[in-house]
Parts: C-alpha cells; sequence; structure tokens
C-alpha cells in the first residue's frame, strides 16, 4: 500500500494549501522559535567552557600559593619578596580569582538562556500545533462535505472501511507532518549547525579531527538500519510459510476436524516455525554486534579526541581546557542531534503519502453533485416514469451489462410489479429513478422530462422507497421518521406511523416515539424496522412510492400487517414494488418481466400465467410447499434473493473472502455459485449481506475487547520462558555491563580535566596516556557485553516465540467449530493473532529484563561515584534529578506523538461520519447529506477545541522540560563553586558529581520511553492466554467420552432443535426427525437454508444441537468421544478442501492416525476412478495440487476428494452435494465413484440434482427445518406433494 504510493506523494510545502495567511504568520513566527532555541545548547557550551577554564585556573593558583613563600599581588603570584614567580617557559601565573562571583556569573548565564529557552519553546510548538490544528479541521469538514455530496457510483469503487480510516488515520498522519514536528526538526538542524560552529570557533583541529572519524558511527548506523531491514525480511518470508500453513489449516477447519488432522497439522506447522526462530536469532545477534560495533567506535572516538586534544592544551597552546571541552562537546552535540531529526523526515514522508488520496478526493468533481442547485423544478407531478432504451452497468463492474436496451412505461397512478430472476436488473431500475446513477445510454423521463434535467434535491424528494433491508439510524423512532422531511410536525410524525401500522407497537414501547433504535436499529425485529421505514417514506408524502422487496425479509405474522401497510401507502401514488413473493405482486396493476436486463413480458396476473414465461416459472416454484406445510412462511425458489444491490455491497466480500464462505457455509448456503436455472445467472445470497454488518460491528467489538483484557501478569509469561534461563542470565549479565558504562565515562571525562592542573609535564602525559587506554578499553568490553545482551535475549526471546506460537495454534485447533463462526475468530484474525501476538510478548520477557537491569546498574553506579566523591554536592543535583528525568520522558513521548490520545478525541465524528458513509444510498433517497454533514461539522467542534488548548498545554510542557536542564546547571555548578572555593573540594569532582548524575537521568528518561512494548506484551499475552485457557464446548480428547467396538453405523435424529450461535435469531432446525439403519443411504432435498447441511453438521458433532439429540449406535452423540465418532465418519463436500501438498499426501489426509502405505493409496484412488488421470500427469501421485487445489480441475479435486474419504474407510459416509457443481461428464465419473464408495456403508447424501438420489433408500424432503415427507422415490411420486412437484417441474431445489 505504501510502495504505490510513494511514487504519489504531495510536494511538502502542498500540505500547507489550505493555511490562511494567519496560519502562515504562525508558523513563520514559530520556526523562527525553533531556529532561536536550537542555538541554545551550543551556546551553553561556549558558558561551560569559560567555566572549565576558571576552574582549572583557580586549581593551578591555589597549587601555587601552597607554597607559603609565594603570595597574591595585582592578580600575578609572586614571591614574598616581591619578584614576580616566573614558570619554566618566562610566563607568569594569574591569580586571584574570585571563584564564587565567577560561578555566580555564570548561574546568571544559565538562567537566562533557560528563560529564554523557556519562551521560546513554549512559541515554538504552541503556534505550530494550533496552526495545525486549524488546517486539520479545514480539511476535514472539505473531506466530509466532497464524500457526501460524490454520486453512489463512487462509493461502489471505493469501500466504506477505507474511507473510514482515511478520515482518521490519514488525515492525523497529514497533522503529525505539519505540527510540532516541523519546528523540531528545524531545531535539530539549527542545533547541529550552531553545535559545529562552536567546535570550529574553539579549535578547527580538533573540530576536523573529530569530524574525520565521525562518519564511521553514520556508517555503522546506516549499515545496521539495512541490516536488520533485510534480516526482518528474512524472517517475515520464513514465518509466512508458517503463516501460511496455519492460514490454511484455519480457513479448513471442517476438513481437518472431520479427518482429525489436529495434530498433524500443529507438527507441520512448528516445522516451519524453525526456520523463522533460526533468522530471529541471526538478527538479534546483528544488532548485537553493530550495537557493539556503535559504543565500540563513540568510545575510541573519545580516546583519540582527548588524546589529541591534551596534546593542542598542553604542547602547542592553542586551545584552552575549555575550548576543548566546547569542541569535543559541540561536535557531539551536532552529530546526535542530526541523528534525532531523521526520525521527523518519516513523519514528513508518510503525510505526504496520506495526503495524496484525500487532496485527490477534494478535487475530484462530482458526475452527479447532490447539492448542486441547478435543474428545473417542476410545478405539477403525475408521475409517469419511463424508461428509453436505457443501457447500464455499474461503474464498479463495467464489464456486466446490467440493463440491456430496457423500455419501460409505468403509469402514474398504477402499481406496477417487477419480477424476474436475480440480476435481470430490477433493483438497478429503481437506482436509475432514483438518479443514483446516470444511464450509459437512453434516459429515464419523469411525465416526459429527461430526469438529469431536473433538481436533484427536488427530483428525489418526490420519490419514497422502502427497501429490503430498510437502514435506521442510531437516533429516536421519531427523529428516524423525521429524516423523511424536513421540518415535519408531530402530529404528522403520528400520522405517518398510523398509517404504516406502526403506531400501535411504537405506543407500547416504554419511550414511545422515543425509543432509540440503536446501531443500524438493531433494537427492533425486521417487521418494525420495516414499518418505521414505512412511515418514514410516507412522511415525505411522496409522488412516486418504490418498494424494493420490501416484504421479503419478513415471517409471515409480520408480512401480513407490512403488507397491509403498504396497501395503504399505495393508494393514489405511483407504485413500483419488486417483489418475489406471489402474495405482494398479484394484486399490482400491471406486472414486469424482467430477464437479463430488458423487459420480457409485461400484463395482469391472469395474463402472464396463461403466457407461461418468467413470472410462471417463479409461482409454480413458490407454490410447491404450500399444500404440506401453509403455516410456514412460503420461501422463494430462490430463497430471498438480494438485487444487484445486494452484490454491490457484497461485492468486496463474496468470493474469496473467508468471511462470508464461512456464513455462507454455515448455513448451508451452498447454492452460491449454481447457475440459477432460470436466468442463468449468479447469484448471492442475502447471506452475505451479513458480512457488511459483521465487518462494521466487528470493529465496535474489536475495540471493546481490547478494553475489557485485563494485562496478563508477567510471573506467567516468564513460566513458558523458564527452559531459557541461561540465555537470560548472560544477557543480564551483559545489560550490567552495559549500564555502568555511561557513570566511568564521567569519572573518566572528569578525570582527564583533572589533568590539565597538574603542574608536572612529564606526569600529566603519562596520565593522560593511561586515561586515554582505559577509553579503549571499556569501547573493547562494551562491544563484548552489548553483543552478548542482544544475542542472549534474542535467543530466548524467539524459543518464547516459538513456544507460544505453537501453543497459541494447538488451542485454536482444539476449539469447536462454533468458536471460528465469530467473525473475531477469522482465520485472517486468527493467523495475525499467531504472527503479531506471540511475538510482541518477547517485549515482557527478554529485552524488558535488559533494559531494567541496564537501567538499574547504570543509576546505581552513577549514585554511588557521585556520593562518594562529595555528598554535599550529590544531593543538590539529585533534587534537580525527578525533573530532568521527566524531561526524557517528555521528549520520548513527543517524538512518538501524542496521536492516540487525539484518535479517541475523535470518535463521536467517527461515529457520525461511519455511519454516513455505510448508509450512504439511504441518506441519498432521503436527499439528507446536508444534514450529515453539519453533524459531523458539530461533532467535530469539541475536538478542535480540546487541540487548541492541547497546543499551550503541549506548548508549557515541552518548554519546561528544554529549560529544566539549564537550572540544574546553574543551581549545581554554583553551589559546586562555594564548595570548591570554601572545602576545598577539587573541581574535577564538581565535574565528575554533575555529569555522572546527569547523564544517568536523561538515559534512564530515554530508557523509559522505549517501554511501550512493554504494555503491549502484556495485552498480548494476555489474549494469547484468554485463549490458551478457554474451554472448548466439545472436547477434542481422546479419553474424554466413550467408545465401542463393533461400529455400525446407525443415525437417529431426535427432535433436533438447533441455531447457529453466530446467528442466534434464526433457528436452522426446528424439530428435525429422521434415522437411517446401517448400510442404507439417506438422501436430504430442500430449498437452501432448510437445514440440510446443517444436520451434517451436527452428525460430525461441528455443533451440537440446542435440544433433542443425534443417536449413533442408539448413543447420544454429546457422550461419545470425539475422535472415535469422527474416525468413522468420512465426508464429501460440495467444495472439497485440499492442502497444499502433494496429491499422494492429500489422499493420506484421509487417516491421521496412521501412516497411509501407498499401495492403499492407490487401492483408494482406483475406487474412486482416479488412478488413470494420476498417471498420466508427469510427477504422478507427487504432483503439488497447488494452494487449495488450484491445480487441479473440480472433477479431478472431487475425485480426491473421495479417495481421501475411501482411505479412512469409515462406516458413514456423508455426501454434502458432491456432485453439484460438476459438469455432465465430469459429474458421470464422480457419481460412478461415489456409488462404488457407498457399497456397505450408511450414507447421508445432500443433492440438488434429483437424478442423483432416486437410488436412495429413503428421501427426505425437508423444509425450514423440518422434514415434510420422506419414502422411497415411488412412494414420494406416488403422493403426487411437494417431491413430486420439484421432479415434474425439474427445477432445481436451491
Amino acid at each position: 500500500y505504501m510502495e504505490t504510493i510513494k511514487a504519489l506523494t504531495v510536494g511538502f510545502f502542498q500540505l500547507f494549501r489550505f493555511a490562511t495567511w494567519k496560519e502562515v504568520l504562525m508558523m513563520v513566527v514559530g520556526s523562527v522559535c525553533s531556529l532561536v532555541h536550537g542555538a541554545a545548547s551550543p551556546l551553553m557550551l561556549l558558558v561551560y567552557g569559560m567555566m572549565t577554564n576558571t576552574f582549572v585556573g583557580y586549581e593551578l593558583e591555589v597549587q601555587e600559593l601552597a607554597n607559603p613563600n609565594k603570595t597574591c599581588i595585582n592578580n600575578t603570584i609572586t614571591w614574598l619578596d616581591g619578584t614576580v614567580v616566573e614558570r619554566p617557559d618566562n610566563s607568569t601565573t594569574y591569580c586571584g580569582v574570585d571563584i564564587e562571583a565567577e560561578m555566580t556569573k555564570f548561574a546568571i548565564y544559565y538562567i537566562g538562556i533557560g528563560a529564554g529557552v523557556l519562551i521560546l519553546s513554549y512559541f515554538q510548538i504552541a503556534l505550530w500545533v494550533s496552526a495545525a490544528a486549524r488546517q486539520i479541521q479545514r480539511i476535514r469538514k472539505m473531506y466530509f462535505r466532497k464524500i457526501m455530496c460524490m454520486e453512489i457510483g463512487w462509493f461502489d469503487c471505493n469501500s466504506v472501511g477505507e474511507l473510514n480510516t482515511r478520515i482518521s488515520d490519514d488525515i492525523n498522519k497529514i497533522n503529525n507532518a505539519i505540527a510540532d514536528q516541523v519546528s523540531i526538526f528545524i531545531e535539530r538542524i539549527s542545533t547541529f549547525i550552531f553545535g559545529f560552529m562552536v567546535g570550529f570557533i574553539g579549535g578547527w583541529k580538533l573540530t576536523l579531527v573529530v569530524i574525520a572519524v565521525s562518519p564511521l558511527i553514520g556508517l555503522a548506523a546506516g549499515l545496521m538500519a539495512m541490516a536488520v531491514a533485510r534480516l526482518t525480511g528474512h524472517e517475515l518470508t520464513a514465518y509466512a510459510k508458517a503463516g501460511s500453513v496455519a492460514d490454511e489449516v484455519l480457513s479448513s477447519m471442517r476438513t481437518v476436524a472431520a479427518f482429525g488432522g489436529e495434530h498433524k497439522e500443529t507438527e507441520r506447522y512448528d516445522r516451519n516455525l524453525v526456520e523463522a526462530q533460526a533468522w530471529g536469532i541471526k538478527k538479534g545477534a546483528v544488532i548485537g554486534v553493530f550495537q557493539g560495533y556503535l559504543w565500540c567506535i563513540i568510545f575510541l572516538c573519545y580516546a583519540l579526541a582527548f588524546w589529541y586534544g591534551s596534546k593542542l592544551v598542553i604542547e602547542t597552546k592553542e586551545l584552552t581546557p575549555g575550548g576543548l571541552v566546547q569542541v569535543f562537546f559541540g561536535v557531539l552535540m551536532g552529530a546526535v542531534n542530526l541523528g534525532q531529526a531523521s526520525p521527523c523526515l518519516e513523519a514528513f514522508a508518510s503525510g505526504r503519502a496520506a495526503a495524496k488520496s484525500i487532496f485527490d478526493t477534494i478535487d475530484r468533481e462530482p458526475e452527479i453533485d447532490c447539492f448542486s442547485e441547478e435543474g428545473h423544478v417542476l410545478d405539477k407531478v403525475k408521475g409517469d416514469i419511463e424508461f428509453h432504451s436505457v443501457h447500464f452497468n455499474y461503474p464498479s463492474r463495467p464489464e456486466v451489462k446490467i440493463l440491456d436496451d430496457l423500455n419501460v412505461v409505468v403509469k402514474a397512478g398504477e402499481t406496477t410489479a417487477f419480477v424476474g430472476p436475480s440480476g435481470s436488473g430490477k433493483s438497478t431500475t429503481i437506482q436509475l429513478i432514483q438518479r443514483f446513477y446516470d444511464p450509459k445510454e437512453g434516459m429515464v423521463t419523469v411525465d416526459g422530462h429527461d430526469i438529469r434535467s431536473l433538481n436533484i434535491q427536488w427530483l428525489r424528494s418526490l420519490i419514497g422507497i422502502v427497501e429490503q433491508e430498510p437502514v435506521l439510524f442510531a437516533t429516536t423512532i421519531a427523529e428516524n421518521i423525521r429524516y423523511g422531511r424536513a421540518g415535519v410536525t408531530m402530529e404528522e410524525v403520528i400520522e405517518a406511523a398510523k398509517q404504516a401500522n406502526a403506531y400501535n407497537f411504537i405506543m407500547d414501547l416504554p419511550q414511545k416515539f422515543d425509543t432509540l433504535v440503536g446501531e443500524g436499529g438493531g433494537q427492533m425485529s425486521g417487521g418494525q424496522k420495516q414499518r418505521i421505514a414505512i412511515a418514514r417514506a410516507l412522511v415525505r408524502n411522496p409522488r412516486i412510492l418504490l418498494l424494493d422487496m420490501a416484504t421479503s425479509a419478513l415471517d409471515n405474522e409480520s408480512e401480513a400487517v407490512v403488507q397491509e401497510a403498504l396497501d395503504k401507502a399505495r393508494q393514489g401514488r405511483t407504485t413500483i414494488s419488486i417483489a418475489h413473493r406471489l402474495s405482494t405482486v398479484h394484486n399490482a396493476d400491471v406486472i414486469v418481466g424482467f430477464e437479463h436486463g430488458r423487459t420480457v413480458e409485461r400484463g395482469t396476473h391472469r395474463q402472464l400465467l396463461d403466457r407461461k414465461g418468467v413470472h410462471f416459472t417463479l409461482v409454480t416454484l413458490q407454490n410447491q410447499g404450500k399444500d404440506t406445510d401453509s403455516d410456514k412462511p412460503e420461501y422463494t425458489a430462490e430463497m430471498i434473493i438480494t438485487e444487484e444491490e445486494g452484490l454491490e455491497k457484497v461485492k468486496s466480500f463474496s468470493r474469496g473472502s473467508y468471511e462470508s464462505a464461512l456464513r455462507q457455509r454455515s448455513h448451508s448456503q451452498m447454492s452460491n455459485n449454481i447457475p440459477d436455472a432460470i436466468s442463468g445467472k449468479f447469484k448471492i445470497h442475502s447471506d452475505h449481506l451479513e458480512t457488511e454488518e459483521f465487518d462494521a460491528n466487528n470493529k465496535k467489538s474489536k475495540r471493546k475487547d481490547e478494553e475489557v483484557i485485563e494485562p496478563a501478569p508477567v510471573a506467567r509469561i516468564l513460566k513458558y520462558n523458564c527452559p531459557e534461563w541461561p540465555y537470560m542470565l548472560l544477557g543480564s549479565l551483559g545489560a550490567a555491563i552495559n549500564g555502568s558504562v555511561n557513570p566511568i565515562y564521567a569519572l573518566l571525562f572528569s578525570e582527564i580535566l583533572g589533568t590539565f592542573s597538574i603542574q608536572d609535564l612529564d606526569e600529566q602525559r603519562r596520565q593522560i596516556n593511561g586515561i586515554c587506554i582505559l577509553f579503549v578499553s571499556i569501547g573493547v568490553l562494551s562491544f563484548f557485553s552489548q553483543f552478548l545482551q542482544g544475542y542472549s535475549f534474542a535467543k530466548s526471546g524467539e524459543l518464547l516465540t516459538r513456544r507460544l506460537r505453537k501453543v497459541g495454534f494447538q488451542a485454536m485447533l482444539k476449539q469447536e467449530i462454533g468458536w471460528f463462526d465469530n467473525p473475531i475468530n477469522s482465520p485472517g484474525a486468527l493467523t495475525t493473532r499467531l504472527a503479531t501476538d506471540a511475538s510482541m510478548v518477547q517485549g515482557a520477557t527478554g529485552s524488558q529484563i535488559g533494559m531494567i537491569v541496564n537501567s538499574l546498574t547504570n543509576i546505581g553506579a552513577s549514585f554511588i561515584i557521585a556520593y562518594y566523591f562529595s555528598w554535599k554536592l550529590s544531593l543538590v543535583v539529585t533534587c534537580f534529578l525527578p525533573l530532568i528525568g521527566l524531561s526524557g520522558v517528555f521528549q520520548a513521548k513527543m517524538l512518538t506523538g501524542f496521536a492516540n490520545e487525539d484518535k479517541n478525541a475523535l470518535e463521536a465524528a467517527g461515529q457520525v461520519s461511519s455511519e454516513a458513509l455505510s448508509n450512504i444510498r439511504t441518506i441519498a433517497g432521503l436527499a439528507k447529506e446536508k444534514h450529515f454533514v453539519s453533524q459531523y461539522e458539530e461533532k467535530l467542534q469539541a475536538p478542535y477545541k480540546r487541540a487548541k488548548q492541547k497546543a499551550h498545554v503541549y506548548g508549557i510542557c515541552f518548554a519546561f522540560a528544554q529549560c529544566v536542564i539549564f537550572m540544574a546547571f546553574a543551581a549545581s555548578f554554583r553551589y559546586g563553586g562555594y564548595l570548591v572555593s570554601n572545602e576545598g573540594l577539587p573541581y574535577m569532582m564538581v565535574f565528575r558529581v554533575i555529569s555522572a548524575l546527569v547523564t544517568s537521568a536523561t538515559a534512564l528518561g530515554r530508557a523509559s520511553s522505549f517501554t511501550p512494548d512493554y504494555a503491549k506484551a502484556k495485552i498480548a499475552a494476555a489474549q494469547l492466554f484468554k485463549l490458551l485457557d478457554r474451554v472448548p464446548k466439545i472436547s477434542l480428547s481422546k479419553t474424554e467420552g466413550h467408545s465401542w467396538d463393533d461400529f455400525k453405523g446407525r443415525i437417529e435424529f431426535k427432535g433436533c432443535r438447533f441455531t447457529y450461535p453466530s446467528r442466534p435469531d434464526i433457528q436452522v432446525l426446528r424439530g428435525l426427525e429422521v434415522s437411517v439403519h446401517p448400510g442404507q443411504t439417506l438422501a436430504f432435498v430442500g430449498s437452501s437454508g432448510c437445514g440440510k447441511s446443517t444436520s451434517v453438521q451436527l452428525l460430525e458433532r461441528f455443533y451440537d444441537p440446542d435440544e433433542g439429540q443425534v443417536l449413533i449406535d442408539g448413543h447420544p452423540s454429546a457422550s461419545i468421544s470425539v475422535p472415535f465418532l469422527r474416525s468413522h465418519i468420512g465426508i464429501v463436500s460440495q467444495e472439497p478442501v485440499l492442502f497444499d501438498c502433494s496429491i499422494a499426501e492429500n489422499i493420506q489426509y484421509g487417516d491421521n492416525s496412521r501412516t497411509v502405505s501407498m499401495e492403499e493409496i492407490i487401492e483408494a484412488a482406483k475406487k474412486a476412478y482416479l488412478h488413470d488421470f494420476v498417471m498420466t500427469l508427469p510427477d504422478k501421485y507427487e504432483t503439488q495440487v497447488g494452494a487449495q487445489g488450484s491445480q487441479l480441475s473440480r472433477g479431478q479435486k472431487q475425485r480426491i476428494a473421495i479417495a481421501r474419504a475411501i482411505v479412512r474407510n469409515p462406516k458413514i459416509l456423508l455426501l454434502d452435494e458432491a456432485t453439484s457443481a460438476l459438469d455432465t461428464e465430469s459429474e458421470k465419473v464422480v457419481q460412478a465413484a461415489l456409488d462404488e464408495a457407498r457399497q456397505g456403508r450408511t450414507c447421508i447424501v445432500i443433492a440438488h440434482r434429483l437424478s442423483t438420489i432416486q437410488t436412495a433408500d429413503i428421501i427426505a424432503v425437508m423444509s425450514q427445518g423440518v422434514v415434510i415427507e420422506k419414502g422411497t422415490h415411488e412412494e414420494l411420486m406416488a403422493r403426487k406433494a411437494a417431491y413430486y412437484k420439484l421432479v415434474t417441474t425439474g427445477a432445481p431445489i436451491s
């Protein structure tokens, strides 16, 4: 996603295109402030240098005056007799340094710089952040307004989820790129420039030497970044293999469970983890080496700089000791700041990338602009609608022609019904009348005016629409009805509710019209929602009423009520009704039959029945279940088919998206791709639409889930890591050495300053060389200790990750199938959980322990050093420590930004926007876009105010953090001066104490900031443990439940009632009663969703019935050991799931309790008519089938699945529509193979083609979850009831 956009970014200054001159001014002033602020630290170095010189001079004087014969006259050291003391090089020694006065002067400098910093940094942040907040507010408003006036076609091509993320995340990214990051970037760059300048002013020779070495550090950092990226890449590809195994297994969980492959799969997954683990350890080692190298180089640099610097100070005298300090720190500071400026660049880059799509949308002109004032408004509207040879296809699917030269006339005041198979373009016509789309050719007219010439808001105000799945907004009932038209009085609302038969049920609710309907109307039943939607349409008092399958989703009871309401509503209006149920169609004035995007017939109900066309076919299929079971709602031939509208919503899910596939499976809606005999079009069931809602709820529920989870106790995480204790011990040892490096550095640094006051040159040189050698040796030591820490913790962490992934995967495979139906546990989500959660947990063990040990030794060593040399000064410095630590934490927090806090502030606005975007069609139909735009802008007000306030708070905190260190220096050096002059403390001790404590404090602040992983790790671990602790509802252990020896295979279903856990509102089985004797074949027939496949799933014990029981050989299934039961059942399903391995391995999968020999495989293959085909392949049985068996044809896959079932040698064979997806040729072969396989086994067949089941011993016709008739083919034909009708009409049953 990022890569493709990289090429398409917005120029950096383009990000500010919406700024007013005021904001530009704010940003310019802010930039100037940051520029000056950047110069403060280098300025401080100048003071620091002068101070060092003062101390050294004072020390020399004290040493000289230690001789009782010397005294200080006129600021020159003289003998008591008045002659000037001359040094070996004929110079005189300055004396009379009033150390306290000098120190006071320096303290005032420090305080001055600190105060400047305080003010500058406040303005720098506050100005930039508030300017950014204003611009972002403007961008948000423009963007949302623009989206709301886009035409519907644009929404088809942009998924709602993506738009929602853009509104939240992408705009936040722009915010990060134009706010505080810019000012911090300017400040860092300015520090870098001024730091180097201070260095060059102080002493150019030394500066050049230091600069010459610094590329080594840069090189190391660059190499490390590259190496880590490469290794991470390798690690990811290695894990991707394991991940794809996991994904494959979890997506075909039913197959794995049916064939008892859980153990085998865990092993396969674990084998693939080994490689990922090896790369992870390599990565740890490489990082360790580079870290070590970095530290080593840094210490070698110190050694070089001090050695060469002291030469310049002592021998050539071209540098003062203060100059040395100034140069060295100036260059160091410059380099560090340059490094710290780079994260800002990242923020800029991602902001520019994010801005691209947003600015593109803002600049796009909608094709149908619903905010435009143009177009005519007719005075009087009759309501004649006509389609003149309209051609149309959806913009999102240009290759599918929906309307093909359509001509229809709808007369004013009449009710016209559109009927026809799915996908024939009925709903599309309704969307064209509302002008959601414009036709490609031809035109739609109202009263003879092309609707493109009419004002769009006015046109939509004439139309009332009631859809199949009405969308209600998350507010009260009254508000929902009011959405129909602006300025509706309560009387009119009540009147509309009465007309819609909704008044009575509303008055029964405790809050009456003020009842909240819940998210998407979730608190209401289907019938209630439908009636509120009708009231909403009626309150508009529309001329044209469009009913798009308004009653098809209801049960009989509510249907009657809603139908009555609709009949009332139709009086005197032009009405177009799309329906599948006879009852809703036969009283229409005109019925128009659609097929393939054109009208094929037109007339009244009677006339069309005589024509025996489209309408006739639909009607005959519908009457099928009536005679036998008339109290059940009739389901149509195509069940409730959603129209193209449905397809539109579904298109992003329907193919390949697991979630919908799962929804579909679980409703035995296996007819997803069986061409419909009538229309020859593929159809997609309304069940898919669920996924859309699931997704929306999913995001919410995920958020909720995360809040609930308590972070896991660390002790438990460590328990999983205990086998690795030696590694952790070694790592901690390394960490301890690394922690003590900083304090030792402070010690050596002050020693060097101390050498400058030694009189004896040889002694001085010896000491300096000794210190430089110590620096080198510390460098070498820290190389090894860093490597040790990196490698050990990487090793222990990777082993832990692998262990957790394995147990996590095992735990997933143990869960019952119902658990996988929950969208939160979709394969995608679970594989991500394995990939990320397990590796996140590392953050709570190894590296975390390392961090803690490191920090503790760091602080411990600093305090010991400081308090040992001067406890009084240490106490003073310690007072400032908490503040310095805090400022360190704060700075780290600034780097990561306050992004998360902003996100939560926008929740409310986000809800409005996501509700608006997901229901855009309804909103457009009601012409309510402006309402939502203003609602959204209203919700943005509070976060915007808060953002502006935050700018100031943030500025103050930042300013405080920046100036604390100056104040600390001022106080401690002033007090240090006092101690030096009054208590004879050697001056180097002052430097030693202060630098030891200050470096440790800043290090601490930084360290604490690098632990956000810790909290995440604990939560990730908690999620894993929650999974590990979950007790599956259906246990898979071999020991639980009983088994018996002579398994016969007699099956009885007794009064089974069952509801899928993921859809508790729909009862799939309503008292299933049927039994099969060993060796018999039972066939289930019936329309989609009647519970045929469900019965098979109960038998496999993927689920247990809610009431009633399934008996096997007289034992209730709930008491039988699951592995034992499944080992006797073989299953062949409609879409057989093959694994990505060879044909032989796929057949072997049939029996996972042992290794199946090649002879058996070939034997089974012969029985399945597969052997000959396999022998024609170049690799024979070793041929790879590809992911999901994609290298093979359907028939071949089906036969492999049959061979797999035969290898099991099961007593019970389940054939779930095993041949329905095949063409005739392969069907014959597969059918023959199945007949062979059925010999001597109990068999349950679910079929769509009646030819396949005429030989069955018992045929059970199912409808709505119960068996409505059963018997042999002959008996049922003789009864002339449902089965007979099915056979004679030759229609597909689903």
